[in-house]
């Protein structure tokens, strides 16, 4: 790390809470101006790693560096960070400009520069002209600009936001993710984002850590997460799977139902005879109604359920032991109705392996959707 101005280093960093370990020797290194996200399970850590970047918590081993400083023991209100809730907590009593301005206030900053730093911080978020507003005459996402104004008006090196975006619905949350993002790149600031939505993280990060009992599971890029995720939990955690459980084979995975699945690039080393499990996306599956040549890679069964989902059509295929889940691009998508055979084929190239040792994370019983 150089200790630039925006830089954050965790290093072992063990938090628990009596027998409970909620954060497990956590390493993880933020580049200045980083857009990084903690998605994650309820329970996986990635709230107590933020409230102990704020100085809410206090790690009980290792340490945090902000900017290159040591901040155990710190305060919050001593740290260069700020953090915006998914509650926003503004005062009621206050107008737009005034909640933007009380830590300005708190800090006895003079009135003049007060002014022209909440004007330059309602601008950022479009709410210049809202300022003479009370938070009762506002919708929720004009309050969540405002608890973003408030927390960069004091200019942190590092924005904290933990789960600001859950209190919105649907179509705001989308608009909103836009904005946060060009806020960010614009200002060219840290955030550290907690979230537990998964297409929320990959719209808005340059990097997502996903965070599994206390530690990091994988740590990269949008792409790299969901194009080759390193565990069997990431890969059902990040996009939809369908998994099978089953025993390694020189070239891939014998399902339990007999599947025979060739992987092209195994993801995990399995020795053959091995316990192992074999996955493969929805959208990865090629859907005919006339028999393949071979079995390998190829699936029967029979229509279970369709449902039009815009640019795209979902198919619920029902086979011998399970459910598959398929998703078709509307133009490409076949003629079926329900009841019909199919059979679903798949490339060796789309097909990913794991050792069993996260069955019991990935293999359930079937959802309403279908898949498993």
């Amino acid at each position: 790390m150089t200790g630039d101005r925006g830089s954050v280093e965790l290093d072992g960093v063990t938090k628990k809470f009596g027998s409970v370990i909620a954060v497990d020797r956590l390493d993880l290194t933020v580049q200045p101006g980083e857009f990084l996200s903690l998605l994650g399970p309820s329970g996986c850590g990635k709230t107590t790693t933020l409230r102990m970047l704020a100085g809410f918590d206090q790690p009980d081993e290792g340490y945090i560096r902000i900017s290159g400083q040591y901040v155990q023991g710190i305060p919050p209100y001593k740290r260069d960070v700020n953090t915006v809730f998914q509650h926003y907590a503004l005062f009621p009593h206050m107008t737009v400009a005034e909640n933007v301005g009380y830590g300005l206030r708190q800090r006895k900053v003079p009135k003049a520069e007060i002014t022209r730093r909440v004007g330059e911080a309602l601008e950022m978020v479009k709410m210049s002209p809202l300022a003479n507003r009370k938070p009762r005459q506002m919708s929720g996402g004009q309050q969540q600009r405002v608890a973003v104004a408030r927390a960069l008006v004091n200019r942190p090196s590092v924005l904290l936001l933990d789960e600001p975006l859950g209190a919105l619905d649907r179509k705001l949350r989308e608009e909103m993710q836009i904005e946060l993002k060009l806020l960010q790149s614009e200002l060219g600031i840290t955030f550290i984002f907690v979230t537990h939505d998964q297409e929320e993280a990959m719209s808005m990060s340059d990097r997502i850590a996903i965070m599994l009992e206390g530690h990091v599971e994988q740590l990269g890029d949008p792409e790299t997460v969901y194009e080759r995720p390193a565990s069997a939990f990431v890969a059902g955690f990040i996009g939809r799977n369908n998994f099978w459980q089953g025993t390694a084979t020189t070239d891939g995975v014998r399902a339990d139902d007999g599947t025979q699945f060739v992987v092209a690039n195994p993801d995990e080393h399995v020795a053959p005879g091995e316990p192992a499990l074999a996955a493969v996306r929805p959208e990865n599956f090629q859907l005919a109604t006339d028999e393949p040549g071979s079995h390998q890679n190829s699936i029967e069964g029979s229509v279970a359920s369709v449902a039009h989902f815009g640019d795209t059509i979902q198919y619920v295929v029902r086979t011998g032991s399970r459910n598959v889940l398929v998703l078709t691009p509307r133009a490409n998508a076949p003629r079926l109705a329900v009841g019909d055979t199919v059979w679903c084929t798949f490339n060796p190239t789309d097909v990913y392996s794991f050792s069993a040792r996260q069955a019991d994370l990935v293999l359930a019983e079937p959802s309403a959707g279908g898949a498993v």
